[in-house]
C-alpha cells in the first residue's frame, strides 16, 4: 500500500470517529501504523503535546511507554490487529514535556474502516 492511501485512510477513520474523539471523557488514539495515527485533545495534552497534529506526526509512538511496558503495548496490538480481540493492559506512559510517569490502564479494541483493520485505544 502506498502512502498517499494509508493518509487518506487515517483521516477517513478520524472523520468516522470524529464524535467519540471529540466528546469522549477518555484520553483515546486510533492507530494504523507508526506513521498514520490519530488521537483526541485529551491524549495529545495528558502526555504533553501541544495538539493531537504533534503528537501524530512522532514516529515512535511506543516511545511514551515506559520501556518495560512496551511489549506489553505490541502483543495487546497484535492480539487486536490480528486475533480480532480486544484486551485490556496496565501501562505506565511519560509525559513528554514534564518526564512524569503516568499509570493507567489501555483498552485496545480493533475497529475496521474501509476493509483496513485499525486499533482504536482508550486510556482509563
Amino acid at each position: 500500500m502506498n502512502e498517499e492511501h494509508h493518509e487518506e485512510l487515517i483521516k477517513g477513520v478520524a472523520r468516522a470517529q470524529k464524535l467519540l474523539l471529540e466528546n469522549s471523557p477518555q484520553a483515546i488514539y486510533i492507530y494504523f501504523d507508526d506513521v498514520h495515527k490519530v488521537c483526541n485533545k485529551k491524549f495529545a495534552a495528558l502526555l504533553g503535546y501541544k495538539s493531537p497534529a504533534a503528537w501524530a506526526k512522532m514516529d515512535a509512538p511506543l516511545a511514551d511507554v515506559v520501556e518495560k511496558d512496551q511489549p506489553k503495548v505490541v502483543d495487546a496490538y497484535g492480539k487486536a490487529s490480528e486475533k480480532l480481540a480486544a484486551s485490556k493492559i496496565d501501562i505506565s506512559l511519560k509525559n513528554v514535556k514534564t518526564g512524569a510517569i503516568i499509570k493507567t490502564g489501555l483498552v485496545m479494541v480493533p475497529i475496521v474502516f474501509n476493509g483496513h483493520i485499525f486499533v482504536m485505544h482508550f486510556l482509563q
